[in-house]
């Protein structure tokens, strides 16, 4: 660490730097720097020498002849101002991209300035139209796209005022217009920064969050999605990502990732049902599981104490707005009922056709169909249905092909994925699905899947890491289909044999259910091996879904095999997954439905899997 503050000279008295005393990197040479106390200083070696560029900037006011609490205050007054910032200092500083050496500097006591010739002469500013004398300049900012365009935060919250004052000059700071328009009374501004790319997108930090305006500063709307409501008091932009992070003062970073849709909104896409942005590219590759964990940003075992932050979605990431939202039948109702209850006026009973109509709806959703070049779907994923700005990720895999489990089971605790899908053109697609009725909203995106990097081992390729994977999903679907099918068939023998205990029917009937039942038994050992005996660490024959699970947990996280071994895994599964198919086949398509006519004819109480009960 090397201290590079600048220092005055011999005889010249002490520089007043204040708190946030700017500094700023030249966007024309890497190497100057620029910082400020009550004058500019320049640096051309990265902080190592300094010269200064302009005198005092400020009112070079003594505060500590100002007037406090409407008087002069003694001398002997207990004043901590030794703690507190200077005063009559430099507070911003901005130069144009455009142009080098045209400077701004904005001060804590009131004034502009701006130098069109690297600090050799400054014009100055003390007036700006509505705003109080002796503002404070909390940001200054040099147009990216304009030359003689400059923007301003500025406040007077020290004296009571909590306005918001952003204004803005397009000669170069000779005159100001306010671009405050509809931000909220008692909203300090802080920050401002103006998108790369479209020169009308702004974002601003206030104190209770930020906000963003796509017509120049005419207009703010403010951003949610999460962030918290606190004083954002910095922003800035990485031009690479398109990402925007906020500085809060006081509960740390917030990143809103690639925001690259706010630059095509537009008002008349505002006032639309809803609207499907454009995609960015899609980058291929696995993502890592931080400390052997499962599931992305995971800590593992390291509990609260170890900090992490969530990356950025993973995938192809859709935004999309929504006006309204989507809204049942019965919140329908009752907006209308609390719009007359708020009239003072009644709510008349709807009728029980209505309230039916109400129970038996399906919730609304909203569905995002994924499709490829040839127009086949890839996967569907819900969204939010509230009004807004919305964000969906897919995760570039199809749905894994696993058998329908309650949602509360517990099962599955190690997250299995379903099969990547190809780099390669793709469309998404919105629509709504209002009791049960789909209906596409607006136009669909198209976008692309591009592989991330070569990698360093050659393994197979895409195309062959998809098919293979595809292939091993749908071995996977049939033997756990089939498995979950053994399951319910030894439900139904347990309940056969339960029901036939309170039955007179004939005895041969158990000793018939009780045969079938062990014929499941081996099928299911076959399938997911001896549960007892794998419990005394000794699990014998390798079952066929220890064949799958090497399988796919060599490769469904993985873009570099199939191995020979995962290969070998698969073959093998398949071979003997063949033998268990064909008898639970025949289970199925014989045995099962002959016992329960049996059941039927013997007048045994119902029991599952049977239909509605025959008559004797």
């Amino acid at each position: 660490m090397i201290f590079i503050q600048p220092q005055p000279e011999a005889g010249e008295e002490s520089e007043r730097f204040n708190w946030d005393s700017p500094i700023l990197i030249s966007p024309h040479d890497p190497a100057r720097l620029y910082f400020a106390s009550q004058r500019v200083w320049r640096s051309d070696d990265r902080g190592d020498s300094w010269t200064p560029i302009s005198g005092d900037l400020s009112h070079g006011i003594d505060r500590l002849k100002q007037e406090m609490m409407g008087r002069a205050q003694s001398f002997d007054a207990s004043w901590d101002v030794w703690a507190m910032s200077k005063y009559g200092t430099i507070t911003s500083l901005s130069e144009s991209p455009l142009v080098e050496g045209l400077l701004y500097a904005g001060t804590d006591d009131g004034r502009i300035h701006v130098s069109e010739d690297g600090g050799q002469n400054w014009l100055s500013t003390e007036r700006l139209p509505g705003v109080p004398d002796a503002f404070f300049v909390n940001d200054i900012k040099a147009d990216l796209h304009d030359a003689d365009t400059v923007y301003v935060v500025v406040d007077d919250h020290k004296s009571g005022d909590f306005s918001p004052y952003v204004m803005k000059s397009v000669n170069r700071g000779r005159s100001w217009t306010s671009l405050a328009g509809n931000l909220p009374e008692r909203h300090i501004a802080w920050r401002i920064v103006q998108d790369h790319v479209n020169p009308k997108l702004l974002f601003l930090g206030t104190e209770f969050g930020v906000f963003f305006s796509i017509d120049g500063g005419n207009k703010w709307t403010k951003l949610a999605g999460g962030a918290p409501t606190i004083p954002f008091r910095d922003l800035v932009i990485q031009t690479r990502e398109n990402d925007l992070i906020g500085a809060t003062f006081g509960r740390s970073f917030w990143i809103l990732d690639d925001y690259t849709p706010l630059r095509t909104v537009t008002a008349d896409q505002l006032q639309q049902e809803a609207t499907l942005f454009p995609v960015r590219d899609a980058l291929w590759y696995i993502p890592s599981m931080p400390l052997g964990d499962f599931e992305e940003n995971g800590k593992s075992s390291q509990g609260d104490g170890f900090f992490v932050a969530p990356n950025p979605s993973f995938g192809a990431v859709f935004t999309y707005y929504l006006k309204d939202g989507l809204k049942s039948s019965q919140e329908q109702r009752r907006k209308r009922e609390k719009k007359r209850e708020a009239d003072g006026t009644g709510t008349p009973y709807p009728g029980w056709d209505a309230i039916r109509a109400e129970e038996t709806e399906e919730a609304p959703s909203i569905v995002m169909t994924v499709t490829d070049d040839e127009g086949n779907v890839i996967r569907r994923l819900e969204g939010s249905i509230e009004a807004g700005f919305h964000r969906l990720a897919w995760d570039l895999r199809y749905p894994l092909s696993s058998p329908w489990k309650p949602e509360d089971s517990g099962e599955n605790y190690i997250e299995i994925l379903g099969p990547l899908a190809l780099p390669g053109n793709y469309q998404v697609s919105l629509a709504k699905r209002v009791n049960g009725q789909l209906t596409p909203l607006g136009d669909a995106q198209a976008f692309k899947v591009v592989q991330m990097r070569e990698p360093g081992l050659k393994g197979a390729s895409p195309e062959q890491v998809v098919a293979f994977t595809r292939g091993l999903d749908d071995l996977n679907r049939q033997v756990q289909g089939a498995a979950s099918a053994i399951a319910v068939a030894l439900t139904e023998t347990g309940a056969i044999k339960q029901t036939l205990l309170r039955s007179g029917a004939a005895l041969t009937l158990r000793d018939t259910t009780r045969t079938l039942e062990l014929e499941l038994m081996e099928l299911q050992d076959r399938i997911n091996g001896n549960v007892t005996r794998d419990l005394y660490g000794d699990p014998g024959p390798v079952s066929i879904k220890q064949r799958i699970d090497a399988a796919m947990m060599g490769t469904f996280r993985s873009s570099y095999g199939p191995t020979p071994t995962h290969i070998r895994s698969m073959e093998i599964a398949r071979a003997e997954f063949a033998e268990v198919k064909t008898a639970l086949q025949q289970i199925h398509d014989s045995t099962l439905p002959a016992l329960r006519k049996q059941l039927d004819d013997a007048g045994v109480p119902w029991t599952p899997g049977r239909g509605v009960p025959a008559r004797n």
